[in-house]
């Protein structure tokens, strides 16, 4: 009984190991930046900033659970749906959400080459999505003929700048103008509709005999990220209200957090990462998941491309550049395996908000964008760092250090 209590405890502490990390960051800026890190308008602008990380992230981490995979080509294929987009709309005069429709059809079919050589042909995924970032850069290059397209028409800008509209009055509330009540009352609904999925979830549980969390722990994990959303609600309550990407942001995450834990495919992608023979002797149609894996990563990367096109209210050749790798470090950082097969949504949500808290942090402090890549790799470092070493158990640690030093005497 004790070795089960501190092996939850030991998965408890990893879990929410980042979620403490992320409170401690945004405290510490907080209090750096003198408030202003939580300035209603600097919240928004958070989300308007890294929704494309975000979106990148949820892909990426599909394609790491398949065995420590990455796609290095995903953006590109940002900056070649920006173009296409800007091609469609701005050059062409096309409807804005016909052109919407053929940009993610472009990323399917771009997906849908990748995965054929990675999982048909057997090209290891770092050399095919390498290519990958070369042709579809270049591509890009060809397209825009290395100028910039601008600018959008305001309905297709509405997709990432945009705000939900409000048909409530404003009021009051602690002695702070609430201009958009109707965000205030959504963050309370997701808070209270949280609550009850955890209740719900840990009763089902109980019932087919699976370990569930002590009930103080979930109590406390209750309150307090309830508390967080309502405070995150309330903060744009009293700005503009909902912007409409963190829509798009919470549809995604709702269906593939749903996806990777309640359905067979998504468990699928976990028992590849685990191990790709006994998965493929075990009936997982690895090949299928893969190819999956990879098309789906350039579905999600057409979103971002869209989303970051809007943003810009351009279509520029360089658009997307080094956004793989924020991906990447978004899923490591968030607690995705270097080896594959462990990793959540959720993690690669707070490893995305991390990178972006630290960005803008930074950016608030006016450090230099040199410092802030130096900052944001030793994060990385560390994170995975962390993921190796508890993969190799702690204790063993001082053997492997005995065992070197009896070596090179």
């Amino acid at each position: 009984m004790t070795s089960i209590k501190k092996r939850t405890a030991k998965i408890d502490l990893k879990q929410y190991g980042m979620l403490m990390a992320l409170v401690a960051i945004i405290v510490l800026f907080t209090i750096m930046t003198d408030g202003k890190l939580i300035k209603p308008m600097n919240i928004s602008n958070l989300i308007f900033q890294n929704s494309y990380v975000i979106i990148l992230a949820i892909g990426m981490l599909l394609c790491i659970l398949t065995g420590g995979n990455i796609d290095l080509a995903c953006g590109s294929v940002v900056g070649l749906i920006g173009a296409c987009a800007g091609t469609f709309i701005i050059t062409m005069g096309m409807n804005v959400y016909l052109a919407i429709i053929l940009c993610l059809l472009i990323g399917i079919g771009v997906g849908m080459w990748q995965g054929f050589w990675i999982a048909y042909v057997g090209i290891p995924p770092f050399i095919c999505t390498l290519s990958g970032m070369l042709v579809f850069r270049g591509i890009t290059l060809l397209i825009l003929k290395g100028m910039t397209l601008a600018p959008f028409p305001a309905a297709y800008q509405q997709l990432s700048t945009g705000f939900i509209p409000d048909f409530l009055p404003e009021m009051m509330l602690f002695g702070q103008k609430i201009k958009s009540p109707l965000c205030l009352l959504v963050g309370i609904l997701i808070a209270v509709g949280f609550c009850i999925s955890q209740i719900v979830s840990n009763i089902s549980k109980k019932k087919k005999g699976y370990e569930t969390q002590p009930l103080l722990m979930m109590v406390i994990k209750m309150i307090a990220i309830s508390a967080v959303v309502i405070w995150v609600f309330y903060l744009l309550s009293r700005y503009r209200g909902i912007p409409t990407v963190l829509i798009i942001l919470g549809l995604l995450l709702a269906v593939y957090s749903f996806f990777t834990q309640k359905t067979v495919r998504g468990r699928h992608l976990y028992a590849i990462g685990g191990n790709m023979k006994a998965a493929r002797l075990s009936g997982v149609k690895t090949k299928q998941m893969m190819f999956f894996a990879y098309t789906n990563m350039s579905f999600i990367a057409a979103i971002a491309g869209l989303v970051f096109a809007a943003r810009l209210n351009s279509a520029a050749p360089t658009a997307g550049q080094s956004f793989e790798m924020d991906a990447i470090a978004s899923c490591f950082i968030g607690g995705a395996s270097a080896y594959g097969g462990t990793g959540t949504i959720s993690g690669a949500l707070i490893g995305a908000l991390i990178m972006g808290v630290l960005n803008n942090g930074m950016s608030l402090l006016g450090m230099s964008t040199n410092l802030q890549q130096v900052v944001k790799g030793l994060v990385l470092l560390t994170a995975v760092a962390l993921d190796v070493i508890s993969k190799n158990n702690l204790i063993q640690l001082p053997k492997f250090f005995k065992k070197n030093t009896a070596a090179n005497l």
